[in-house]
């Protein structure tokens, strides 16, 4: 029989779940309301699919296009960070550097995370529109490599640093080269902590949504937070498509949390765990 203790908790667990999850379920019984139930504020009223028709299939919305878009610069920013991530958070955890040269790198990555993000917005546009790629996915996705890169860093860092030495050490012996040892060695025995760093690098690249909007002005190149902010327009807020877009925008994230799930508890907790 469970202490009452351990029922307060579960309940207080619960509590929290709720409360985490009505704004969600809110939104997504909005986004099956017509305008005249939001409007009224009801809580009877008949579901229909009519703002998700709108959504996708109406000429007046880009939202397959803004989806698309985000789905590039998501996954384009989540390579490109992994990619320079790993290779930098490696080098500093085995390599021989100075002292001063390694804790110049962490801290300066680490003061770049502390900086409010709208210091960035200015030099951002200035150089998007100086190589020409402004309104175009590459800027954003230049943008967000740039701003999760010091936070990816520093969880690979960690997550590296934890790999045994002597793995390396007998995969050398074996003759494999630095370069062979990274890829068969260090890295299948950090993926979970790389799972963990690319869920959270794709989950805050696709809800970005200052540096969308100031680096597009067209669907060509933006994405699904700038696409929901363009439905509060000047004489009329489309309340049913906003939430139906707002839904939406949360079954890719989810649905990656959920494959990535079992990478993800072991990534967060490897860090802390030691011999």
């Amino acid at each position: 029989m469970k202490k009452p203790g351990t029922w307060l908790l579960h309940g207080v667990l619960m509590l929290f779940a709720l409360i985490i999850l009505a704004p969600v379920v809110y939104t997504f019984l909005t986004s099956l309301k017509l305008f005249r139930d939001i409007i009224s504020g009801s809580w009877a009223f008949d579901p229909t699919w009519r703002n998700y028709e709108q959504l996708f299939m109406s000429n007046r919305n880009s939202f397959i296009d803004l989806t698309r878009n985000s789905l590039v610069v998501g996954g384009l920013t989540l390579a490109v960070v992994i990619a320079v991530a790993a290779l930098g958070a490696y080098s500093l955890s085995r390599f021989r550097w100075r002292r001063a040269i390694s804790g110049l790198v962490m801290a300066w990555l680490l003061f770049v995370n502390m900086l409010p993000p709208i210091i960035f917005v200015g030099p951002f546009y200035l150089i998007a529109r100086t190589l020409d790629i402004y309104d175009t996915p590459l800027a954003i996705v230049m943008a967000h490599s740039i701003l999760n890169l010091p936070l990816a860093f520093w969880m690979l860092h960690s997550f590296f640093a934890d790999v045994p030495v002597e793995l390396e050490e007998a995969a050398a012996i074996d003759g494999c080269s630095r370069l062979q040892t990274f890829l068969r060695i260090v890295l299948p025995i950090a993926r979970p902590g790389i799972a963990a760093t690319a869920v959270l690098v794709f989950v805050f690249s696709w809800k970005e949504f200052l540096f969308a909007l100031t680096l597009s002005s067209t669907p060509a190149a933006m994405t699904i937070p700038v696409g929901i902010a363009g439905f509060a327009q000047e004489y009329n807020i489309r309340y049913g498509e906003m939430a139906a877009a707002a839904f939406f925008a949360t079954i890719p994230a989810l649905i990656l949390v959920f494959i990535a799930q079992k990478h993800i508890v072991k990534g967060m907790t490897l860090g802390a765990l030691k011999g």
